[in-house]
């Protein structure tokens, strides 16, 4: 299976403390919110999952730059989204400059894109994108894309490639569960642009 490129920079805030998520080959991973704002005013809280030490991480208020890959997992847990999805860091240094939420994506749809319209008549596309990784294995991304770009994606099939440019974006959301309404975060990528896919060998991730 090759790995196609899936690429993140952000530059934010962190939100709280880091607590510790799982432990893998001795390993510790600790996972931790980052705020990153929006032109718009509003605010991006994103998950970080980032191996420790525990000292060596950043404390809350600490502004920082984050590098890494986008990354999914199925929750089986039952409480809350099923896809979960998060940041893992390759590298967490002080932040400098403006903030910035980067992301870069190449691969395949796994499913038909959803073409639809907003209550104000505004065209909007759901896309599914599986990104592979290594030891054959792959990540499933929700996407978005929104006017001229909406249409375009809404032509596109199952299995078709595609190579993005966007923002990882996290969204507020209520679900009915009998006669509970629960409030849950989903994330996405908002697409920016569609970029020309890479010759072969060049798609590599970090």
């Amino acid at each position: 299976m090759e790995q196609k490129e899936n690429r993140v920079i952000l530059r934010g805030t962190v939100a709280g403390d880091a607590v510790l998520s799982h432990q893998v080959h001795g390993i510790d991973f600790y996972r931790f919110p980052l705020s990153v704002p929006r032109l718009s005013g509003r605010e991006d809280l994103l998950n970080i999952l980032c191996p420790g030490p525990a000292a060596a991480l950043p404390a809350a208020g600490d502004y920082v730059e984050v590098t890494g890959q986008v990354r999914s997992f199925n929750n089986r847990s039952g409480v809350g989204s099923r896809l979960v999805i998060t940041v893992l860091a390759r590298t967490v240094m002080p932040g400098i400059g403006e903030p910035c939420n980067q992301v870069t994506l190449q691969g395949a749809l796994c499913k038909p894109p959803v073409l639809r319209q907003t209550p104000l008549g505004r065209d909007i596309c759901d896309l599914l994108l599986a990104v592979n990784r290594r030891y054959r294995r792959a990540d499933y991304l929700p996407c978005i894309a929104w006017g001229a770009l909406a249409l375009q994606c809404g032509r596109m099939g199952t299995g078709d490639p595609l190579r993005l440019e966007g923002r990882l974006q996290s969204r507020l959301y209520r679900k009915t569960i009998g006669e509970t309404v629960q409030e849950r975060t989903a994330f996405e990528i908002s697409i920016a642009s569609l970029l020309p896919d890479q010759e072969e060998g060049e798609g590599a991730a970090l």
